[in-house]
């Protein structure tokens, strides 16, 4: 591991991991910092019961060795964490990663130094390394957030987040469970805790809408197919708008005799009445993914809401579970579409209560449990499933710097400002991986971490061969980016007036309302990225050369 780096890279994670065998290939010495005690990123710390990726393990995976996609075997369609974090692992060791990595350090302040033009990185321990690039692969989804409840201190039991679970066995059994928050985590949570606990209570901040995941586990002959078609797929992926190609695996869906397409209309609309309702009966709430225009279309979006509502009734057997189950205040698409694994049925479980906290919200927390204003809820364990500081959070949290001391807490005050999701002006030779104003959530994010990494990569290769020193956007291409970010994103479901997401940052008291995910889709993002670079970074300020 190099004393003095050519890039310092923030985050062992999937991009952290990918960044330090591509800067390798470009000759370039690397040392990454990782707060965790190994590599993984999201699925290092997301140990919680039932976490899952939410896209196909084929496709969720790394498209840059043709090698490592013959030989590694995934268990499911669509895995789960432990062996998500496996797989992150294998790669590790097969490209000897670890041995430019540095665990168990945590990053304190990255800030920018004017008279040698180089970027100072302070570790919580007082160490401090530098380099003339800087890369942030901290994650969009890696900060933790809790409410601030009344007398949460005071709770006498074990307190847990989904977002930091432990990486040691936790036992329920026999233990009254009360988790908190009903996103992504904790849908996925509630069936595992329930199963585990003497008796689950779920606090329900906001009914949402989930689907039933593919629970399937590979056949050989799907993987086989796959890895035949696989340069075809991963050209597929830079094509889809979600970066997932959707290839179909026909020979092994004629081998078990089943047939090759469940396909019906791209629109809503197009569907009569009757044939809506034949949809759902037959597809059950999946069916709802296939249609375009619920995205992009208030009625579609409206009928797609009905339709949900009425199959979820049919689901749960107690009517007023049921009811308060049941999204009114937003539609789908509006946030991430969550997947779930027996989300509805739990909620037929005698051991499973649900508390609405819109009609009975949280007073405190005792040192037995949890208070709402019409009674208390006794339990030995609390689950927050609420969320994290999406984006942003880790990259305020490093207490960012850029030229003249600037702070980046100071230029994002009123919302993030940066272009494409790579650079902020104001901050040469800072790079974020799928950062805000990038696809990044919205996308498969293997694929986009890869084409992210390659911009970087190609982008310092070009500094290097031409003697250039330094680079940072154009003040007028930030501004410009972002208002074009958020042109995309009007008359979408994502920012409809009744959606209240993480991806408008709306889940964190006084944080700025302003989308921060690319919504123009994966391929015209991408085409943005390789013309900027294919016509010498116009929309880039390029400075002279750095000392040595």
């Amino acid at each position: 591991m190099s004393d003095r780096p050519d890039v310092l890279i923030v985050g062992a994670g999937f991009a952290g991991m990918y960044a330090v065998h591509r800067f390798r290939s470009l000759g370039l010495s690397v040392k990454v910092l990782e707060a965790g005690s190994d590599v993984g990123g999201t699925w290092y710390w997301n140990r919680y019961p039932g976490a899952r990726c939410d896209v196909p393990s084929l496709e969720y995976s790394y498209g840059f060795s043709p090698q490592l996609e013959q030989e590694w075997d995934w268990p499911e369609v669509f895995s789960a964490q432990e062996d998500i974090l496996r797989y992150a692992n294998h790669v590790a060791d097969r490209f000897d990663l670890r041995r430019d990595m540095q665990f168990d350090t945590r990053v304190t302040a990255v800030e920018y130094l004017d008279d040698v033009h180089r970027w100072r990185l302070t570790t919580e321990r007082g160490e401090t390394l530098e380099a003339p690039f800087c890369v942030m692969a901290t994650g969009c989804l890696s900060v933790p957030v809790k409410p601030d409840i009344p007398g949460a201190a005071t709770f006498a039991g074990e307190v847990y987040h989904t977002g930091t679970w432990p990486h040691h066995d936790v036992d329920l059994a026999g233990k009254r469970v009360a988790i908190i928050g009903t996103g992504s985590s904790g849908v996925q949570a509630i069936p595992e805790l329930a199963r585990q606990a003497a008796h689950l209570t779920v606090f329900q901040r906001t009914p949402v809408y989930t689907i039933p995941a593919n629970r399937k586990r590979m056949r050989a002959e799907v993987q086989d197919e796959f890895r035949e078609h696989y340069r075809e797929i991963r050209e597929m992926q830079q094509n889809n708008q979600g970066g997932v190609s959707n290839f179909r695996p026909i020979k092994s869906v004629r081998r078990a005799n089943v047939s090759p397409s469940n396909a019906f209309p791209a629109r809503l609309l197009d569907l009569t009445p009757e044939q809506r309702h034949a949809t759902m009966e037959r597809f059950g709430l999946g069916a709802l993914l296939g249609f375009r225009d619920i995205y992009t279309d208030p009625d579609a979006n409206e009928i797609a809401n009905d339709l949900y509502r009425e199959t979820v009734l049919t689901m749960v057997r107690d009517p007023e579970t049921a009811e308060r189950l049941l999204p009114k205040t937003y539609g789908l698409g509006c946030k991430r579409q969550v997947l779930d694994r027996d989300y509805y049925d739990t909620f037929n479980r005698d051991n499973v209560t649900l508390i609405d906290l819109t009609e009975t919200p949280i007073e405190s927390i005792t040192s037995r449990g949890v208070r709402t204003t019409t009674g208390h809820y006794e339990a030995d364990v609390i689950v927050y499933a609420t969320g994290f500081d999406a984006m942003t959070g880790a990259l305020l949290r490093a207490n960012i710097r850029g030229r003249n001391g600037r702070k980046l807490e100071d230029k994002w005050r009123d919302g993030p400002v940066a272009y494409l999701g790579l650079q902020m002006s104001g901050f040469p030779n800072l790079f974020t991986v799928t950062g805000p104003g990038s696809p990044s959530v919205l996308c498969n994010m293997l694929v986009a971490i890869e084409q992210h990494v390659n911009w970087i990569a190609e982008c310092i290769d070009y500094l290097r061969t031409h003697d250039v020193g330094s680079i940072e956007p154009l003040r007028t291409s930030e501004v410009e980016w972002v208002a074009h970010v958020n042109e995309v994103a009007e008359g979408t479901m994502y920012t409809a007036p009744s959606c209240n997401s993480w991806y408008l940052g709306a889940n964190i008291p006084g944080k700025p309302r302003i989308f921060m995910p690319y919504v123009g889709g994966y391929p015209r993002y991408r085409a943005r990225c390789e013309q900027e670079a294919a016509n010498g970074y116009p929309g880039f300020a390029l400075g002279d050369r750095l000392s040595p």
